[in-house]
């Protein structure tokens, strides 16, 4: 592996010259900069782990995280991720701020506005997909804050990475499960939280793209938003059976399972649906032990909660982007028999 000497030897400069250039520490003459950079990326060099631990604790770190704010229980266990990620931080005299919104663009652009008055280095988010948020994740780009996204991802954004479900996949996987736990026509409802949610949008699609061969079987009755709010998941779930007696299976793409779930039950329809949903929770472990829910696609959120704050630790005392773009956890199917 290279060293900084060997990199000074061939650049004819001193070691500190080279390690203000690669710890952008100080200044030094641009083209002197970019003949270090240019010998180093042919050496190979990588920092050493123990030096970026100490130029971390020098930087005094701030990291900022904003999460929906919704009853959905996943993202409380997001927050659980978050929070072991940040007492890991901490030896390294980083501070991670955490901001909890609801699910609005107003409300998300307020919050980075605030972390960046707080003077944070990198930010973590769950965004809407909305020009507004693209446009400001840009300008954060540009101010030299870098984005993580997680969760839910944004197009056409200058994040640097993206930490969460492959949601086409799971949707393609919910849609796998439904045509096998049903027979004859199966008519379905589909409850989301919101269409300016990317990955809600993404699970839908690989949902419906899979079932698009069985559509002399499995027909799309209707598809109702309810922001991941309990209370309007379980009206909107209820109006919903109700207008449509028909309907004997549901896809819950998003929050508001508790909500849904608990509206089926109310409607005596317990176990003659075929109901599949997201994430192990307390709520959705009692509602396979019910008969509601015939099984959930879990999502990993404590590493939604910690990969993306990891990811912003390294590019932060490194400088080296992420190895992957895109971060994918694992599909988990679970059942009565194995939550």
């Amino acid at each position: 592996m290279a060293t900084i000497k060997e990199i000074a030897t061939l650049a004819g400069v001193s070691r500190g010259t080279v390690d203000r250039v690669l710890n952008n520490r100080g200044s030094v003459n641009p083209a002197t900069a970019e003949k270090i950079n240019e010998i180093a990326k042919a050496l190979n060099y990588k920092p050493n782990k123990a030096g970026l631990a100490l130029a971390a604790q020098k930087k005094k770190l701030k990291l900022g995280i904003i999460l929906f704010s919704t009853d959905n229980p996943f993202f409380a266990d997001v927050l659980k991720g978050v929070n072991e990620k940040a007492e890991d931080l901490a030896g390294y005299n980083c501070t991670v701020l955490v901001k909890q919104v609801p699910i609005s663009v107003e409300a998300q652009l307020n919050a980075i506005d605030e972390l960046v008055r707080e003077e944070v280095c990198g930010i973590a988010l769950a965004p809407h997909n909305d020009d507004r948020i693209r446009v400001r994740i840009n300008a954060l780009s540009e101010q030299g804050i870098p984005v993580v996204t997680l969760n839910t991802d944004i197009e056409n954004s200058r994040r640097i990475a993206y930490v969460g479900s492959n949601y086409t996949k799971s949707g393609a996987t919910a849609a796998g499960l439904m045509k096998r736990m049903t027979h004859s026509t199966v008519n379905i409802g589909i409850i989301t939280g919101s269409s300016d949610i990317l990955c809600h949008t993404e699970r839908i699609a690989g949902f419906t793209d899979t079932l698009a061969p069985e559509q002399t079987r499995m027909h799309l009755v209707s598809i109702v938003e309810t922001q991941d709010d309990e209370i309007e998941s379980y009206e909107q779930t209820s109006q919903l059976l109700k207008a449509h007696p028909e309907i004997n299976a549901l896809f819950f793409a998003a929050g508001g399972v508790y909500g849904g779930c608990s509206a089926v039950m109310s409607l005596g329809l317990a176990g003659s649906l075929c109901v599949i949903a997201f994430d192990k929770a307390d709520t959705t472990e009692y509602f396979l032990q019910q008969g509601v829910l015939s099984a959930v696609i879990c999502q990993q959120p404590r590493i939604q909660g910690k990969k993306p704050l990891e990811l912003l630790f390294a590019y932060l005392t490194s400088g080296e982007l992420p190895e992957k773009e895109y971060n994918y956890t694992a599909v988990d199917i679970r059942i009565l028999e194995n939550i």
